[in-house]
C-alpha cells in the first residue's frame, strides 16, 4: 500500500517546478490499482523538460522510486494522455 511520503525537497521542489514553467501540480492515487497519476500545466515543454536535469529533480524520482513505475534513470514512467473534454 502506498502511504503518504514527506521529502525535503518541499520549498526547493516547488521553487524548481516554478522556475521551470510548471503549475497547477497534483499526485493522485488510484486506490483499487495502487496506481500514482500525476497532473502538471506547463507553459513551455522544452523548459519543462530542462527541470528533469535538476538536482532536487533527481532527489525527488530517487525518493519516490520505491513507490512509482520508473524508468532505469529512475525518471517516472509516463503516459500522455489525448485530451478529449475541457470545460473552464
Amino acid at each position: 500500500m502506498i502511504k503518504e511520503k514527506r521529502c525535503s525537497c518541499g520549498k526547493r521542489g516547488k521553487k524548481m517546478i516554478h522556475a521551470h514553467g510548471g503549475r497547477n501540480y497534483s499526485i493522485y492515487l488510484d486506490k483499487k490499482t495502487n496506481v500514482l497519476y500525476g497532473y502538471l500545466e506547463v507553459e513551455d515543454e522544452e523548459l519543462w523538460a530542462r527541470s528533469a536535469d535538476t538536482e532536487i529533480n533527481r532527489k525527488w524520482w530517487d525518493y519516490m522510486a520505491d513507490i512509482m513505475e520508473t524508468n532505469p534513470d529512475n525518471s517516472p514512467v509516463s503516459v500522455d494522455l489525448d485530451l478529449v473534454f475541457h470545460l473552464d
